[in-house]
This record gives structure tokens, sequence and C-alpha cells, in this order.
């Protein structure tokens, strides 16, 4: 996948001593035979495709993995163990450039996170947990505990550069079975219930800029988080959820929903499948709603996804198909067929790839939609495991390696 160019001021430290221990592994062996380090690592980070640095030598394996050198894209999954005796998750990346999955650091357990994938009232289907990602980081924003109430208070973070967990503001009411999603580095979450229905909240919008104290762009936060609060927490009084213009019914708060950030608006259909469904969209300049374009909900058949928040994807999964929408014609043009994305559950997009959860979550298929023709491959889950949701975002960096 194509390089993103994410360097934080949080990784500076990391930085120099990557660098530092690069110069002396290499006090025999250069990374480029006659350049200094330095003017070496310029060149490599230069080549597009890692895998190519990856397989030539262990230097330049160990450079691929530097907070500094910039982070190629991997796959982000939230995983739940096929044979489930109770209710549990992993948060686990895959890496392409090594083919291997590897598991993120646990979240933190103060207060423990208690997520329910199952209850009897709901045996044929999970309950959902709702993640999102935006600016770098993957976000978990809502789920249901054990008594059936919303799990989280405030959103989860996690930093793939820095291997850390943070929380986000509080909810000003927590919610699960709403409409997420995210554009231009912000959050969205609308309708949804709380403890229990409540036609307010079902009609409430609010908004999280993650601009406006961005965790990766301050190098003494996490220092000053860990004096705040040891196990992990937010305390800066400059993150806070905006409240906007709502909706006009509880119509939103029956499934948890995608709200799909494309061309500064947000676009959510609230039922899944070929059921009788209603499609939105969000202004984000204009603060206001409109009601969807014929021709698109009409295809919105499945899992939907935007790549940069320029074009829209989406699998129907009953035909097994993977299309893009047309906003001239109102249309969706088809880009393949194929029998791996029947029941598709959940997808992704980022640097030229769509990645598609297969039916039962026991594979993710990735489509790279800007070869000719669009080319197909299947990364296996972990062996004991199902996928329950996927992201794109840059690689972990592995500081200890460095």
């Amino acid at each position: 996948m194509n390089n993103s160019a994410i360097i934080t001021n949080t990784a500076a430290g990391a930085a120099v001593k990557c660098r530092n221990k690069l110069l002396q592994y290499n006090q025999y062996q250069s990374l480029i035979p006659g350049l200094p380090n330095d003017i070496a690592q310029i060149c490599l980070s230069l080549v597009q495709e890692p895998l190519i640095l990856y397989s030539v030598c262990q230097s330049w394996r160990r450079l691929v993995y530097c907070p500094h050198f910039p982070p190629f894209l991997s796959i982000y999954s939230l995983l739940k163990p096929s044979a489930q005796v109770k209710n549990s998750i992993e948060f686990a990346n895959f890496i392409p450039i090594s083919a291997k999955w590897q598991l993120l650091p646990p979240p933190p357990l103060d207060p423990p996170l208690r997520l329910l994938l199952r209850h009897p009232s709901f045996i044929s289907r999970h309950l959902p947990i709702q993640s999102v990602s935006v600016s770098g980081d993957l976000i978990i924003l809502t789920a249901t505990t054990d008594h059936m109430l919303p799990a989280l208070s405030r959103p989860l973070v996690f930093n793939p550069l820095t291997h850390k967990w943070t929380y986000g503001p509080p909810l000003a009411t927590p919610r699960r079975w709403c409409a997420a999603g995210t554009s231009q580095g912000m959050v969205y979450v609308a309708s949804g219930i709380g403890s229990h229905y409540n036609l307010e909240v079902a009609q409430t919008v609010e908004k999280w800029d993650l601009k406006s104290y961005n965790i990766k762009n301050n190098s003494n936060y996490h220092q000053q988080q860990q004096r705040n609060n040891p196990t992990c927490g937010v305390k800066n009084k400059g993150w806070k959820w905006e409240k906007l213009s709502g909706l006009k019914d509880g119509k939103f708060s029956r499934e948890a929903i995608e709200a799909i950030g494309w061309r500064e608006k947000l676009c959510m259909v609230n039922v899944k499948g070929d059921a009788a469904k209603e499609g939105i969209i969000y202004d984000i300049e204009s603060d206001t709603w409109q009601e969807m374009p014929e021709g698109m909900l009409v295809g919105w058949r499945g899992p939907t996804a935007a790549m940069e928040e320029e074009i829209i994807y989406t699998v129907d999964e009953s035909k097994e198909a993977l299309r893009k929408y047309d906003q001239e014609n109102d249309s969706w043009i088809e880009i393949l067929e194929n029998e791996m994305l029947k029941g598709a559950q959940h997808m992704a997009a980022a640097g030229g790839k769509v990645c598609v959860v297969n039916s039962g979550g026991d594979g993710i298929v990735v489509v790279n939609v800007v070869a000719e023709p669009p080319s197909l491959v299947v990364v296996e889950t972990p062996v004991g495991f199902q996928v329950l949701d996927v992201h794109i975002l840059p690689r972990m960096s592995q500081l200890d390696e460095c």
C-alpha cells in the first residue's frame, strides 16, 4: 500500500533513539555503501513499496519499522474467539510486508473494558462494537455492556505510532446502536439509544474535533496524562463534543450505522441489506440535512466505505459485487464480482485498496481498485479468531527493535 506522510512530534524522542541505534548497528555495515546513513535513510524513504526494503537485509528491515520512517499502511481488526466461551475481543494488526498478525497492547484496565458480543435476546447476531479510524488513530466509540447499557462513556483511542491507548472527551449522553463516522479529522455520532430509548437522544448529533488538541502532535501529552492518571485518561479541557443540528426523528437508532465521510458530507442509511430503508446526507459546512439521492440509496446494499473521502465503494452482499458511486449519473458502477464478497459485513478503503470482511468473519478480502484490471487477495484471519471490524491505518512502529 502507499506510504503515509504521518510523522509526529510525539515520536521525536523515539526517532532520535532509533537513529542512534541504527548508527551503532551499522558501524560496520552501511545502509547504502558509500553514503552516510542519514542520507541513505532519505533515499530509502522514497521507495514506494516497503516490501522491497524488507526483503533485502536486516538493517533495511529495521529501518522500515522505525518511528521516523514514513509509515506504510496496514490492516487493523477487532477480533473475537471463534469458539467463544465468554464475551471477549482482541485488537490486532496485520503487517502486509511480513504477512503476520500481531496483537495491539491491551486497553487500559481502569475502568475495565466490558463489551457484550452475545445476548440471549439476539442469538442470531453480534451486538455491535462501533469503531472508526481518523487522522491515523483507531477509535472505539460505542458498545454494549452485559446489562444492555452503553459500555463507553468516552471514546477509547489507539495511536499506532506511539503504541498508546488514550481516552477522548466524555459524551454528553453515552449511547449505542448509533450512526458513527468521520470526516476531515472529526468524529461524528448521531442518534442511538442510551440506558433506554429516548427520543431526544435518538435525534441528537454531536461532533468531536480531534484537531483542537491532537494527541499525536503534543510531545508532552502522554507525560501529562501519566501524571494526571497513571492508568490512562484525558484531562484536557480543550477536547469536547459539540452539538449539531439534530435529526427530524429517531429512525436512525435501529442499527449500528456507518456514517460515510464523502466530499464534506456524511452519508448514512438506516437499515442494512435489501429491506425498505431511508438515506440522509449531512452537509458539514452548512450544518444541514437533506435526503439521499435515489440512485445512491437504491444501490446501498451492504457495507460501504469512502477512499480518502472522495470515492464511495459498496458491496452488494447478495450479488457478490463491489461497486463505486458515480455522482454525475446518480448510479453505481460495478468493479468486480466474486463469490468471496457474498455476505460481506464490514469494509474499509485507503491507499488504493478496499478491504472487505467476508461472511462469518473468517477472512479479509483485499481488492486493489487502482490496478487494471482490479486484483483480489484474501488475508486469512488468525487461527481461532473471527473479524468483527476492519480499518486501514499506518503500521505500528517497533520501537524496541530500532
